[in-house]
């Protein structure tokens, strides 16, 4: 399957969605999308659902001396969690540590004070949180997102994409109630793939089409 861009793809995932029973028989629904690619899929499926839209960001805290090691992550609601093993086997000092985890929590910081800007904090006190991005590639990403949703207070968690590795349903089960995909490539290349439009998304694209959600 392959859309024209991120917005088709919203649109024909929030099709999917309404017939979804998590999603059909809900009191409250709250769209969460990751940044950045996820924000116009997330846009079109908070749209055809007449759903609030907000955002679920999150960052990997990464060794200083091997930024491809990450020892941990911080979320945009304060959250922090060390891997102790991983930071021992690195031989991180504290301070190292500590330096890492304000670094990540201040840029984690600027981006949501960047979206504030243009959407407000719905609460996620026992509604249903669908967790959007434009696609599912390791998971890790989706999994920080649905883990955010959960600690808000969402009684149930969805996450959606357009397309997703093979194996995302399964790993990701553990964190949802239900993973919605619309389309598993035999061979996962890169979210790109299933986009004849794949743009790199800039600040001032996302907050003019995050404003034009909330009008």
């Amino acid at each position: 399957m392959i859309f024209a861009d991120r917005r088709e793809a919203g649109r024909s995932l929030a099709s999917a969605l309404a017939s979804e029973p998590f999603v059909r028989d809900a009191a409250r629904v709250v769209v969460l999308a990751i940044p950045r690619g996820g924000i116009p899929v997330g846009a079109e499926v908070a749209r055809a659902l007449g759903a609030p839209l907000d955002v679920a960001i999150a960052r990997e805290l990464r060794a200083p001396h091997d930024p491809d090691i990450p020892f941990g992550v911080v979320g945009a609601d304060d959250y922090v969690e060390v891997d102790e093993d991983t930071v021992e086997r690195l031989g991180l000092s504290e301070a190292e540590v500590a330096a890492e985890v304000d670094r990540r929590t201040a840029a984690v910081k600027r981006r949501l004070a960047l979206y504030r800007e243009a959407l407000e904090e719905p609460s996620l006190e026992d509604a249903v949180a669908i967790v959007v991005d434009d696609g599912v590639a390791s998971g890790g990403t989706a999994r920080r997102a649905c883990e955010l949703a959960w600690r808000e207070g969402a009684a149930h968690v969805v996450l959606a994409a357009p397309l997703a590795a093979l194996d995302a349903e399964e790993a990701l089960a553990d964190v949802t109630d239900r993973v919605v995909v619309l389309t598993y490539p035999d061979e996962f290349l890169s979210v790109g793939q299933a986009y004849l439009d794949f743009p790199r998304l800039s600040d001032e694209e996302l907050l003019e089409l995050l404003r034009a959600i909330v009008r």
